[in-house]
């Protein structure tokens, strides 16, 4: 029997045919059912249930604390909701009349249309867990079905939030898609984090279930998570549960566990009729939330980025012309795939039918060299890192090869410079167009140079740079995003022959906005909108549009932007405007449209110049609050004012006003200067401050490098501080670009 009590407020009737809806009256504490289906009644009492029934039952009352119970045959019963991705399950689906699309609608679709094309082909070698791991095409759905199922077999239900803390990994991707399969909501993180971090995301949330890269892992955050969060189960992806401190009341399953209990629920899953009888079936919507991806803002607090199905697939079907995969290409990836631009370009080059090889920072160079992949997706610190190991192997030459090979360089450096204004792809701000002539005159003068120094810079390739290339691999692209690159390390990998694509991007845009085209790789810019993507520039105090080549804050609507930050709706409104367009939070400018001279196939790029806000991104991808720095910097009496730079830099800097007087008298006192000397040499002044600087931010999550030391103090006069008294970050580090590109030289 089932029984439901309601509290007796008013008549409830639903209004139908008398043979399909029930009606349920309540009068001096009677209640009446009457219908030929007692179950519509309970829908009707409690619609975020399923129910079935098939017959009827009357209900009765019983007078004591207000309550009445509604009684049914014991064939009433709750149905359980299944969400399947429609096209991924179509094969059990289609033959049974279940809703089956013939296009993606969830992210999990896309691995049935790679399997049926590309089928034996290798898609994943993973040479460095325990143990080495390599699947074709068919071998990873199989597994990504076989997690999902096994899920559902633990009891995880659709849009039911799970933790997904773990490193990249093929299993990485088998858990994250195996859960978006069921329905549920992956919320991703990477095993670095700190445990705080870590327990805030799960708790914040709503998690049920965890699955951790590691047994490390999981000691590390099984006391705080115990005691403070609930646990339906955990997944250890990589290790053995006897190397578990404790396993505690919580279920600990691993990895190929879940596989077996998915693979035997599948073995002796029901003809789909009688599944019916079990199950309510519903399609993953595309607008449905695929996953939550936590991102520190300007108060440092992470925020749960929701990004959905169509999100997702937005950049699946339009990063091609970005990057062209063929079938049978090879991929390096090192990146970790919780971050969104790792994991999006992962989800868009399988469904091209390519290789993806993990590699890790230690194995880089080795993997490179071994595997000669066709393109690697990374950040500007790998292609700094290799452009340090080039310089340094070329300075330890001998002086002969040494100066063969830097001069060959300077010449393909001048070569490019040429050939860039006889393509069209020099980059400007300026708005007005040259006249035909010029323009004529400028390309006819390109051409001839450049002519003049090709064969220099093909012998070039051929006694120099053929070596670089077949040590860094790398024969189609390298991708680089999260931060600009260098201008110099974009110049010199242009002028020796490997094309470094840069793109633009953040986690609520899923994240890719703005990329360079292999065919017009505008140096100095991210590129032009991808598909379906719009960008304006706007004036940050009124909001007034800006004409091409002007600065202002760039603002990005299009199919990719996210759908809000979770539980933090205030937040999303600070952002994402009515209209849909994202605050990207980025200072930059949109290159003017010319039809004639050198920068004919320029107009529309982005060009980006630093951040409104004060997160600073470094060159390795990571977020840094200078808010925290400089405040425990300005505890010593020794600063009177101080910003922290940084953007697009593999570490941090400062630029330093010193409070003089005090820095006087500290260096008397720690007899670095005479008692009666009244001036500091800079190089005095500047080792001092530097290592006050130490002592007051060691506490600090990250530490400063270089310092600049400027005599004049940031003023409202001067445009470098607001009428609140706030220091213009972004003012003075353009006031003083050419000082900090020194210090970093």
């Amino acid at each position: 029997m089932f029984g439901a009590v309601v509290n007796p407020i008013s008549t409830v009737s639903s209004s139908a045919s008398a043979n399909q809806m029930a009606t349920i009256s309540l009068r001096n504490n009677l209640v009446l059912v009457s219908s030929s289906h007692c179950g519509h009644a309970l829908q009707f009492l409690f619609p975020n249930y399923k129910f079935r029934t098939r017959q009827v039952f009357l209900g009765t009352w019983n007078g004591r604390r207000g309550g009445f119970r509604v009684f049914c045959q014991s064939k009433t019963e709750e149905m359980q909701i299944r969400r399947y991705s429609p096209f991924l399950e179509s094969a059990f689906l289609d033959r049974n009349g279940a809703f089956v699309s013939d296009e993606w609608q969830a992210v999990p679709d896309i691995w049935r249309s790679s399997a049926e094309r590309y089928g034996d082909r290798v898609a994943l070698t993973d040479p460095y867990h325990d143990p080495p791991s390599s699947m074709t095409y068919k071998q990873l759905v199989e597994e990504i079905l076989d997690f999902s199922e096994g899920l559902r077999v633990a009891a995880v239900k659709p849009e039911e939030k799970i933790a997904l803390f773990a490193d990249n990994s093929c299993r990485w991707l088998v858990a994250d898609q195996g859960m978006m399969a069921t329905g549920a909501i992956n919320v991703v993180r990477g095993s670095r984090s700190s445990v705080e971090e870590l327990l805030q995301i799960y708790d914040h949330s709503e998690s049920v279930a965890l699955a951790v890269d590691s047994p490390e892992l999981y000691n590390r955050i099984a006391e705080a998570f115990g005691s403070k969060v609930v646990m339906k189960f955990v997944i250890l992806l990589w290790g053995d549960k006897s190397s578990l401190a404790s396993e505690g009341k919580i279920p600990v399953f691993n990895y190929r566990e879940i596989l077996d209990l998915g693979r035997e629920s599948r073995k002796s899953a029901p003809d789909f009729n009688d599944a019916q009888q079990q199950y309510v079936y519903e399609a993953i919507n595309s607008d449905d939330i695929a996953t939550l991806v936590y991102t520190s803002g300007t108060t440092g607090n992470p925020k749960g980025v929701m990004l959905t199905h169509r999100n997702l697939l937005h950049q699946i079907k339009n990063l091609w012309d970005v990057v062209p995969a063929e079938v049978g290409d090879r991929f390096l990836s090192m990146l970790p795939p919780w971050h969104a631009y790792e994991r999006a370009c992962e989800y868009f080059i399988f469904t091209y039918g390519i290789e993806q090889v993990y590699t890790t920072v230690r194995n880089l160079k080795d993997d490179l060299r071994h595997y000669q992949p066709n393109y690697i997706i990374s950040v500007p610190l790998v292609y700094e890192t290799l452009y340090s190991g080039i310089q340094k192997q070329i300075s330890t030459s001998s002086a002969a090869r040494k100066f063969i090979a830097l001069t060959f360089i300077r010449i393909s450096l001048a070569y490019m410079e040429f050939k860039r204004i006889y393509e069209g792809t020099y980059l400007t701000r300026n708005q007005k167009q040259p006249s035909y002539l010029a323009s004529v005159y400028d390309w006819l003068w390109a051409r001839i140079v450049a002519a003049i120094l090709w064969p220099l810079h093909m012998l070039g390739k051929k006694l120099v740079y053929s070596k670089i290339h077949s040590a860094i691999g790398i024969s189609k692209a390298g991708i680089s995003g999260g931060g600009s690159l260098p201008p110099h390390v974009d110049k010199f990998f242009e002028a020796i022959g490997v094309k470094v694509q840069n793109g633009y991007g953040l986690t609520e845009t899923s994240p890719v906005i703005a990329a360079r085209r292999p065919n017009c790789n505008v140096l100095g810019s991210v590129g032009p909108p991808i598909r379906h993507t719009e960008f304006k520039v706007v004036e940050s105090e009124t909001g007034e549009v800006l004409l091409p080549g002007s600065t202002g804050i760039v603002k990005v609507r299009g199919p990719q932007v996210m759908k809000g930050y979770y539980k933090n709706s205030r937040a999303t409104e600070q952002v994402l405007d009515e209209d849909g367009w994202l605050n990207t939070g980025d200072i930059g400018w949109i290159a003017p449209h010319h039809s004639t001279g050198r920068s004919r196939r320029c107009g529309g790029v982005v060009v980006l110049e630093g951040r409104a806000k004060d997160t600073i991104v470094l060159s390795t991808g990571e977020n840094v609050e200078p808010v925290e720095l400089e405040e425990a910097a300005m505890r010593s009496s020794l600063f009177q004012q101080i910003v922290v730079v940084g953007q697009d830099q593999r570490r941090l800097g400062a630029i330093i006003v010193p409070n003089k007087e005090e820095v006087l008298l500290a260096a008397k006192k720690l007899s670095i200067l005479d008692v009666n000397a009244s001036d500091l040499s800079k190089d005095k002044m500047t080792s001092l401050l530097y290592e006050e600087l130490r002592k007051w931010t060691s506490g600090c999550s990250f530490q400063i490098g270089p310092i600049l030391i400027v005599d004049e103090p940031f003023t409202i006069d001067s445009g470098l501080m607001t009428p609140t008294m706030k220091i213009r970050r972004d003012r003075v580090v353009a006031q003083y670009k050419e000082q900090i590109e020194s210090l970093y030289k």
